[in-house]
C-alpha cells in the first residue's frame, strides 16, 4: 500500500487532493488576520450572511467530489498503464517537452471548462438543475472552489482533467505538477482576495476579481473563463470590463465594478 501511494500514479491521486485542503487552510488562517482585509472583495461576514449553503454543505459536497476524482483517475492510470519519462532524451529537451505539455493541457482544460461553463449558463435546464449549485455561492471562499453538482463535477473537472491529460502526453509525474496547479489556480479565483489588483487590472489572467464579476448578479452571462487564460471571452465576446476601486464608506476593503451590474453581495 505504501509502495503504491508513493508511486507517480498515487502522488498523481493524492497529492491535488492534499494542496487544496492545505492551500484553503492557508487562506482561511491569513483571512483571519485584519491586514488581509486591505484586499478583500466582500466582508469576510459576508460568506454566511449572502450565501445560499453552510459551509458545513459545501466540505461536504467537496470531498464527494474528490471521491469521484480519486476513482477515474486511479481507473485511467491503471487502464493506460501510466506513462514513463524516456530517459534517451537531454535534460533540456525533457524540460522543453515538459514544458509544451503543460501547456497543452492548460490550454485544453481550459477550452473544456469554458465550453461546459457557457453551456451550463446558456441551458435553462443545465442551469437551474446543475449549474445553479455553485452559485448558491453569491460571495466564493477558497474551499468552495469545487463546490457545485456533482454531474457537473464530473463532465467539467474529472472528465475534462482526465482528457487533458491525455492529449497532453504527459507522464504521471508530470500530472502531480499540472493538477496541483490547477488546484492553486482554482482556488485562487475563488479566494475572494484580490491580492495583485495592478496584475487584475490588466485583464490578461483569470483571477478572484475577474471572476467575482461573473458571481455578481446579472454578471452570470460574462467571464466564463475558468481556470487561467481570459482570451476565451475575448475571442468569444464574453468578457466584461471591470474596476477594482475601494469599498464605498471605508473599512479598507476594496470592490469590483462592472457596468450595469446589480452588487446584491455588498
Amino acid at each position: 500500500m505504501e509502495q503504491l501511494l508513493l508511486s507517480d500514479e498515487g502522488l498523481a491521486v493524492v497529492v491535488p487532493i492534499l494542496v487544496y485542503w492545505a492551500y484553503c487552510g492557508l487562506h482561511v488562517v491569513l483571512g483571519q488576520s485584519m491586514y488581509m482585509d486591505r484586499y478583500r472583495l466582500h466582508p469576510s461576514a459576508h460568506e454566511d450572511s449572502k450565501n445560499y449553503v453552510s459551509k458545513r454543505q459545501v466540505i461536504g459536497n467537496v470531498l464527494k467530489q474528490q471521491l469521484v476524482q480519486v476513482t477515474i483517475v486511479a481507473m485511467v492510470f491503471k487502464l493506460t498503464g501510466g506513462r514513463s519519462t524516456s530517459s534517451t532524451t537531454t535534460e533540456a529537451s525533457s524540460y522543453l517537452k515538459l514544458a509544451c505539455q503543460i501547456l497543452v493541457a492548460m490550454v485544453f482544460f481550459d477550452v473544456w471548462q469554458y465550453a461546459c461553463h457557457r453551456t451550463m449558463h446558456a441551458s435553462r435546464f443545465l442551469y437551474r438543475n446543475l449549474h445553479s449549485w455553485h452559485h448558491r455561492l453569491v460571495v466564493p471562499y477558497a474551499f468552495g472552489a469545487l463546490y457545485g453538482h456533482p454531474l457537473e463535477g464530473f463532465v467539467a473537472d474529472t472528465v475534462g482533467g482526465t482528457a487533458a491529460f491525455l492529449v497532453s502526453g504527459m507522464s504521471p509525474r508530470a500530472s502531480v505538477f499540472f493538477f496541483s496547479l490547477c488546484t492553486v489556480k482554482v482556488v485562487d479565483n475563488h479566494c475572494g482576495l484580490s491580492l495583485l489588483p495592478c496584475w487584475d487590472r490588466l485583464g490578461l489572467w483569470n483571477s478572484a476579481a475577474y471572476h467575482d464579476v461573473h458571481h455578481q448578479l446579472r454578471g452570470g452571462q460574462y467571464n466564463f473563463s475558468q481556470l487561467f487564460f481570459v482570451v476565451w471571452d475575448r475571442v468569444f465576446g464574453t468578457h466584461m470590463p471591470f474596476v477594482i476601486e475601494d469599498r464605498a464608506g471605508g473599512g479598507g476593503m476594496l470592490q469590483v465594478r462592472a457596468p450595469g451590474l446589480d452588487y446584491r453581495s455588498k
